[in-house]
């Protein structure tokens, strides 16, 4: 029996995915002003050469000033990009690769050095990388905060990508309020896991109201903290849960407070461990990245029920061949 798990497609109705090859968000930072130029565009035009990704999720954008994480971000805050973003989903879909957009906000991780603003967050946290103390979001701003994520997400939309996601992973600011650590709120937005995830279900109900029932919703998940007292698996079933009967048609797994890695993991999908599980207890498809470097890594992760879909990011960074070889084993 020789079926290649990773060049099976996956259809999800609303969305077709031709393989199950991912390319993972990560921030090229090559973005002065937030303004996507045509180093982006070539960047991902390389990327997508070929079609041998079934799908491209783009470096994170911020959805507002106050939420931008790092000064060569792409932005999504406003109509400035919304020509590029046509040419941008247009570029890669040509290559035969469908296009997300991954939307955020920093919360306590943007630096006033380079928004401006007082970075905000669920509570009052001293943040050591930006040497200053967040301030604590009122009610009004959350709700600000809501319609922004909206707002984005309608751009994304309207600029003809195949779908948005929604980043609640990596310490930003979803990803904050899902974190015991972070969040110290006594309010309806803290204390026990759905209260901790309201927030991420308010985002997802308006993004769905904006883009309606047929457009593809994503959330990226930080699933755990792998920190005392931080977010553990077992409120990643209940969120993942919740997010499914919310509307999210795709969950992409990752890490928390800890970012994109793992401490002294090395093995190839080092977070299947949690992509697995969540797996066994939703029934919509779970992206696993992660340390994946081999096509025979990806395809045991497949096989072993592990994931659905996995996201090769660094060695596609490295060798925009990865893919083709990958595809013509």
């Amino acid at each position: 029996e020789n079926m290649s798990y990773l060049k099976k497609s996956l259809d999800l109705g609303k969305l077709f995915l031709k393989n199950r090859l991912i390319m993972p968000p990560m921030a090229t930072s090559n973005c002065p002003d937030g303004i996507i130029n045509q180093g982006i565009f070539d960047y991902y035009k390389e990327k997508s050469q070929g079609g041998y990704i079934s799908l491209i999720i783009i470096e994170h954008s911020y959805i507002s000033k106050e939420g931008r994480a790092s000064r060569n971000q792409v932005s999504i805050a406003d109509d400035r990009n919304n020509e590029n973003l046509k040419e941008l989903a247009k570029i890669i879909q040509q290559n035969g690769t469908k296009a997300v957009m991954q939307i955020n906000h920093a919360g306590i991780q943007a630096d006033e050095a380079i928004t401006g603003f007082s970075s905000l967050g669920p509570s009052a946290i001293f943040n050591m990388r930006t040497n200053a103390t967040s301030k604590e979001l009122t009610h009004k701003e959350i709700e600000n905060i809501i319609e922004d994520f909206g707002k984005a997400a309608k751009r994304v939309k309207d600029a003809g990508f195949d779908g948005v996601e929604i980043h609640g992973a990596h310490g930003y600011l979803l990803s904050q309020f899902f974190s015991p650590l972070r969040n110290k709120r006594t309010d309806l937005y803290g204390g026990e896991v759905l209260n901790r995830i309201r927030l991420h279900l308010e985002v997802i109900k308006k993004v769905r109201e904006v883009v309606g029932e047929e457009y593809p919703v994503f959330i990226r998940l930080g699933a755990s903290d792998y920190a005392e007292g931080g977010v553990t698996l077992e409120d990643s079933l209940i969120a993942a849960k919740e997010f499914e009967k919310a509307g999210i048609d795709v969950l992409d797994i990752s890490g928390g407070l800890n970012g994109y890695k793992v401490e002294n993991e090395s093995e190839e999908g080092y977070f299947w461990p949690l992509t697995e599980a969540i797996k066994k207890n939703t029934n919509i498809p779970v992206i696993l990245t992660g340390g994946v470097v081999s096509s025979k890594g990806a395809e045991e992760l497949l096989a072993n029920g592990k994931a659905d879909l996995i996201g090769v990011g660094r060695a596609i960074l490295k060798d925009s061949l990865w893919a083709k070889q990958a595809m013509e084993v």
